[in-house]
């Protein structure tokens, strides 16, 4: 059920640590992240520092009522992929199923190709086990570009890599 909710995507700000611990460091999350995915307070504090230092990276945090609730960002690549950049996301368990991802990601990728001129696709690789990352690709008009069977090892378990992709539309 989708409820209309109050959000907006803002720049990290190195206060948001306590409220990053309290909604980030979730097993319902993290099974479906990254091992580099921070689950201690001191490694969120390491990525806060990170986004907020590091001006290549469009990280921003999904804030509700002041407090980083989420994260959304576009990561650019260099060199000959430079017309490339992915994206990545999470968003507090309290916050699920109110349609506030798919939002951001249609937010995010407006402001990734504002601030990325030479930006031609924005990616993502959910796990194959992530069917709602994927609905909500498809909804942000992304397209199933590949699979990738059993590539992942995550939680001693061997998972598919999924690749969405969103293209830039020349007018």
């Amino acid at each position: 059920m989708h409820t209309s909710l109050q959000f907006g995507l803002r720049e990290w700000k190195i206060n948001d640590l306590d409220s990053l611990v309290l909604h980030g460091i979730n097993p319902n999350i993290s099974k479906f992240m990254s091992d580099a995915f921070p689950d201690t307070k001191e490694k969120w504090e390491r990525f806060l520092r990170n986004v907020i230092t590091d001006k290549s990276l469009l990280y921003r945090a999904i804030d509700i009522d002041g407090k980083a609730v989420g994260g959304i960002g576009i990561s650019p690549h260099r060199g000959e992929k430079r017309c490339n950049a992915e994206l990545g996301y999470w968003l507090s368990e309290t916050y699920w199923n109110r349609g506030i991802i798919t939002t951001a990601v249609k937010q995010i990728l407006s402001l990734a190709f504002e601030t990325y001129p030479a930006l031609k696709r924005i990616y993502a690789t959910p796990y194959g086990n992530n069917t709602t990352s994927h609905k909500v690709l498809i909804k942000a008009g992304f397209t199933l570009e590949a699979c990738f069977e059993k590539i992942i090892l995550k939680n001693n378990e061997f998972l598919d890599e999924y690749v969405f992709a969103y293209r830039k539309v020349e007018i």
